[in-house]
């Protein structure tokens, strides 16, 4: 998912800056998985639904087998806030950024991005987190753009299937093809946390792993990546 900005906006900004900083949001801007956090926070408030996990056990077992982390998420969104208004969840929303802005993230990540910002750098916010609550971060944060991996709706309720990519690994990858393609001539610096973030990572021009596990960031070093703890 694009959000916020306009192709030919984005081409006109890109343009006049001086680079393009891709940031991954879990664990590399944030402290802890927002997913979790989102939903967790939304049952804490509704508690009936947390019986709902119980329908998340196939898709643990198909996982188990498939690794296939979309069908994995889909299942746990459904399990969770499916069936939610539109209403309910911006409501939500607009309770849970603040605070994850205020308390749950990297003081090290914010001065980067202060950083980049400063010397004129386009800033896109890439996540396979959903749009439920994504581009509300990326907007508070000040990125050019939010991708993010869609949710399908029924009319005004949630369904929670995926309406698009999930935004993880490969298609990671291809969305820092896609950006090159449209900021042509602009030098770009990639920042992510996991394992599969290291493809990605390797199309920048600087790639950077924040806070890796250890045998991540042995592989990240192998690949010539920057390794990097933020607090």
């Amino acid at each position: 998912m694009l959000a916020d900005t306009p192709a030919a906006a984005a081409d006109a900004r890109g343009a006049a800056a001086s680079g393009l900083a891709v940031f991954d949001l879990d664990g590399t801007i944030t402290r802890h998985d927002t997913l979790w956090g989102y939903a967790h926070g939304f049952m804490h408030r509704h508690p009936a639904r947390a019986a709902r996990l119980l329908a998340t056990l196939p898709a643990l077992l198909r996982f188990a087998r498939h690794r296939d982390h979309g069908d994995l998420k889909s299942a746990f969104i459904r399990a969770t806030l499916g069936g939610r208004t539109r209403a309910e969840l911006t409501a939500w929303t607009g309770r849970f950024v603040p605070r994850l802005l205020e308390r749950g993230l990297r003081r090290d990540a914010l001065a980067r991005i202060a950083a980049h910002r400063a010397q004129g750098d386009t800033l896109v916010l890439m996540s396979a987190s959903v749009d439920l609550y994504v581009p509300a971060i990326g907007s508070a944060l000040g990125f050019a753009e939010t991708l993010c991996t869609p949710l399908v709706w029924d009319g005004e309720r949630l369904d929670g299937a995926l309406a698009g990519v999930n935004v993880r690994g490969a298609a990671k990858a291809r969305a820092l093809t896609a950006l090159r393609g449209r900021y042509p001539g602009l030098k770009v610096t990639a920042y992510g946390n996991a394992a599969s973030d290291l493809g990605h990572l390797c199309l920048a021009d600087r790639g950077v792993l924040v806070n890796g596990r250890p045998g991540t960031r042995r592989a990240a070093r192998g690949l010539g990546l920057e390794v990097v703890e933020w607090r």
